[in-house]
């Protein structure tokens, strides 16, 4: 596997510098920005809209634009919800098409990642936050277009109404009493969920993928869908829940986590898009998002990418988002994940 292209820290210093002062290279949005940072937030506002396209949870997401639209009263927030399958095809096509919708995209695609470095999707981040302590600017930023934002594990998931006593570890949920009963995520297009397969092939013990087909799960789009299902009761149990199940606990719901032994983990990682129609109140997005209150927001019962962000983590552990490295992007090019695909859907379509 090839490294991920991370900057040093001197060398993203020296490149926000070139760039507020109006000297930053390349084309898209890069070129339309203010001087200053502070002409910067003044253009933002002007601007008055900022477009988020991710496949975070929409609760930390609603909450991200409460945050945001509070420290920026003049600029509203949208976000716009998907998978990586739904959003990656919108951004290649308002690229290509010059018809820009959204100025920021966040992702955890890291084939995706590494094949548009090369491409000009990116524009350079201006964050002043990025140099901020604690944020590890160091190994969270690569190529200085992409910044780690957050990350999710995933781990044992169930239903307290049906499952009163609570899962232990992976091998419970291969029980015939839970036949019919437990939640599974489809990767139909989603490299993240194919890696996520594959690990826990390995560490969830040997074969395990081939003995969870036995209890022949529900199939769900995405761990969002999973979490409700887990929370109405259609399933009583998920050997890959991620942590929007804490969410959901502190609102009221029957369930509850569990991380067992070598969890699953990945990080989101975003950029300001080139085609930004909104390219300064972009960067004003960017940069909030690294601030301690926009962790706070987007983190929210995730891994933060600051430390000490309340709300935020693993109880009992002090990872933080840059500790859960980017899967190897080598392993997931289009033809893999289409070959896994096919391999998946024999096992548990049929």
């Amino acid at each position: 596997m090839r490294a991920p292209r991370f900057r040093s820290a001197m060398a993203g210093g020296i490149a926000l510098a070139l760039v507020l002062a109006g000297c930053g290279g390349g084309g898209g949005s890069e070129s339309e920005l203010a001087g200053s940072w502070d002409e910067i937030v003044e253009a933002a506002g002007q601007e008055g809209t900022v477009t988020l396209y991710s496949s975070h949870s929409p609760t930390n997401l609603e909450a991200l634009k409460v945050a945001f639209e509070t420290e920026y009263p003049d600029i509203t927030l949208v976000y716009v919800r998907g998978t990586d399958a739904d959003i990656l095809p919108k951004i290649e096509v308002e690229n290509q098409t010059g018809t820009g919708v959204a100025d920021v995209h966040m992702t955890t695609d890291a084939g995706w990642i590494n094949r548009s470095l090369d491409s000009d999707y990116s524009t350079e981040v201006v964050a002043p936050n990025l140099e901020q302590p604690g944020y590890q600017s160091e190994n969270s930023v690569i190529e200085d277009k992409f910044f780690v934002t957050s990350a999710t594990v995933f781990g044992l998931g169930w239903n307290t109404v049906n499952v009163p006593e609570g899962l232990t570890e992976p091998d419970d949920v291969i029980d015939p009493k839970f036949a019919g009963k437990v939640g599974i995520q489809n990767p139909n297009g989603m490299p993240t969920y194919v890696d996520m397969y594959q690990k826990i092939d390995v560490d969830y013990g040997q074969g395990f993928v081939d003995r969870l087909a036995t209890v022949e799960p529900r199939i769900y789009a995405s761990n969002v869908a999973v979490t409700q299902a887990l929370a109405s009761g259609e399933v009583w149990a998920a050997p890959m829940a991620g942590s929007t199940v804490l969410t959901e606990k502190k609102k009221g719901a029957p369930v509850d986590f569990l991380l067992p032994e070598n969890p699953f983990g990945v990080p989101w990682y975003t950029h300001v898009l080139a085609s930004a129609p909104s390219p300064n109140a972009a960067q004003v997005l960017a940069d909030f998002l690294i601030s301690p209150k926009g962790q706070e927001a987007i983190s929210a019962d995730f891994i933060a990418a600051l430390p000490d962000i309340p709300g935020t983590g693993v109880e009992g552990s002090s990872v933080i988002a840059q500790d859960i490295g980017l899967a190897d992007y080598e392993d997931l090019d289009p033809e893999t994940v289409e070959k896994f695909q096919a391999e998946w859907e024999r096992t548990f379509v049929g």
